[in-house]
């Protein structure tokens, strides 16, 4: 069957805040200039902000600037920060840093706890009312090219594929959507950002992006133990002080408090499981405190970009751009990245719109680069820049020289330090590992992986192709296994890779339990030896968070 094609001025691939800001910002700029441009976004998950997962505390900056009058419309930032608490901890106990002694990047005054995936929807809202053509349930799996090279658009993956590469029934191939520009907004490690990095070298001359997992639980807790509002942030316990990670704990609207743990995926020993290090988290007192006598009520994990402004690729590409995580731009010393999403769709959208407005097509958009540039996001991100190499050097020596950079140097001190390399290089064989022994989950407070899943309310269609690819199907067992004591069966959240059989003897085999998957593209990224590629499956699949 021949696929369809539809033409766009613009078409943008991902329906996360960077995504929906651009579309946003067109369709603004359109009406503004009285021009018509037609602008059309696709999103993998089924539904606008299902695939959405992030702490969150949000800066309203950006939003600001996009949507000044959202608070008359509605939009869901309903529980400012009251107050902010920053706790070191040890497995027993442990003591706040005062308010004063923190830098200013860890400062939540004037910013909302919010669930982004419900900005995110409605996010949609607003772009659908400007004109937007948003389609869910429709993952961008393959770019087009033009005889140039130049990028001319994406096609959407085909439906009704079945395991074994016929086409079922119910098969229906992918549609080609062509534009004058392409925006790419597909989020952390983002499949056709991938392979648009490659083909054009983006990210020559900058550092290896270095990345973490994020895992949060959403809770229903004690109306008397829930403060709206309240900001929690901890480092140390249960991480050892070289490895980078901290928890975090989020007062929302309903008696809703947001757990989770930050675990970067540069870390060195292959017996850590950044799940069980979640789970071990809550049971400390000063966590435990909160969520005594209340209800887990949803769980997810995704992988967040860390590497900051020395990590950026280049931005754009004959045809198109990177936006938002798919090229970066997050703050990892704020543990913020929704307003920086915000903000480079903003300036890719303006970039757009005058390159259509003076008759341009299929070329690079220069001005969005030098626009980040000249904004206060590159401000931003340049005084943050020497955060994650600093805290590399481990928790207590990284937060002094953290704190003298920021305190003392304002972020402006006359180097700029770099990371030490991909965080699938770092792994240290397990015979110089010592193993970590997690405790049992309780049922109460930490829980197992696969009830965990179930809350994510993650769906796969089973018979279809497995969307997590394996360039050689010996390598688990001849290196991983071998070298690494199989660390895709911890790194992994959601517990999609095993190891079935005799693990000593010549029966072993890496079984992919493909229907768990939650997305994160962790295994994308930490795999040692690059073997593993994760791909979009058939659309709409995949986890459906709510209130995330």
């Amino acid at each position: 069957m021949k696929r369809e094609s539809m033409d766009y001025d613009v078409v943008i691939v991902g329906g996360g805040p960077a995504g929906l800001a651009a579309a946003i910002r067109l369709k603004q700029l359109a009406a503004q200039g009285e021009r018509e441009t037609s602008v059309c976004l696709i999103e993998k998950s089924a539904e606008i902000g299902g695939h959405i997962l992030s702490g969150a505390v949000i800066d309203p900056r950006a939003l600001s600037e996009l949507i000044p009058d959202w608070k008359t419309l509605g939009a869901p930032l309903n529980a400012p920060v009251c107050e902010d608490r920053f706790l070191i901890l040890n497995e027993t106990a442990g003591w706040r840093i005062p308010n004063g002694l923190l830098p200013s990047c860890l400062h939540n005054e004037g910013n909302y706890v919010v669930s982004l995936g419900n900005v995110c929807r409605w996010l949609g809202e607003q772009a659908e009312a400007l004109g937007v053509e948003i389609y869910p349930g429709f993952a961008g799996a393959e770019l087009l090219y033009g005889d140039d090279g130049s990028v001319l658009g994406v096609a959407t993956g085909d439906q009704g594929v079945l395991r074994d590469g016929s086409h079922g029934p119910a098969y229906q191939p992918g549609m080609e959507l062509r534009a004058s520009y392409t925006l790419f907004a597909e989020g952390c490690r983002g499949q056709l950002g991938k392979e648009l990095e490659q083909k054009f070298g983006l990210r020559d001359g900058a550092d290896a992006q270095v990345y973490g997992i994020g895992f949060k639980e959403l809770w229903e807790v004690v109306p008397d133990q829930h403060q709206r509002g309240l900001v929690v942030h901890s480092g140390g316990w249960p991480l050892d002080a070289q490895t980078y990670g901290g928890g975090f704990l989020y007062h929302q609207e309903n008696n809703q408090v947001s757990v989770g743990l930050v675990v970067g995926l540069g870390y060195r020993n292959p017996y850590l499981s950044p799940f069980d290090e979640f789970q071990r988290l809550k049971t400390h007192p000063l966590y435990r405190q909160f969520l005594s006598g209340g209800k887990r009520i949803a769980y997810g994990a995704r992988a967040i970009t860390a590497g900051g402004l020395q990590s950026l690729p280049k931005l754009v590409f004959p045809g198109g751009a990177l936006i938002g995580d798919d090229a970066g731009f997050l703050n990892a010393a704020r543990i913020k990245g929704s307003h920086c999403a915000i903000k480079s769709g903003a300036l890719a959208a303006q970039s757009c719109f005058d390159a259509l407005a003076s008759g341009r097509r299929h070329d690079e958009l220069t001005s969005y680069p030098a626009a980040f540039r000249a904004s206060w996001l590159y401000d931003e991100l340049y005084r943050a820049r020497n955060f994650k190499p600093l805290m590399a050097k481990g928790l207590h020596l990284g937060s002094l020289l953290f704190g003298i950079d920021q305190l003392l140097l304002r972020g402006k001190a006359p180097w700029t330090l770099h990371h030490a390399g991909a965080d699938h290089t770092r792994l240290k064989p397990a015979a110089d590992c010592a193993p970590i022994a997690y405790p049992k989950p309780d049922g109460v407070i930490s829980f197992d992986r696969l009830s965990s899943v179930y809350l994510s309310n993650t769906s796969h269609e089973e018979d279809q192709p497995c969307h997590l690819k394996l360039a050689d199907e010996s390598v688990p067992i001849s290196v991983n296994l071998a070298r690494y004591d199989a660390p895709e069966q911890r790194y992994c959240p959601a517990g999609v890779y095993e190891i079935v059989g005799d693990a000593a003897g010549e029966n072993a085999r890496l079984q992919i339990n493909a229907s768990n998957c939650i997305h994160c593209k962790s295994c994308d990224i930490k795999d040692p030896t690059q073997n593993i590629t994760w791909v979009a499956p058939q659309g709409g699949e995949g986890p459906n968070y709510p209130n995330m």
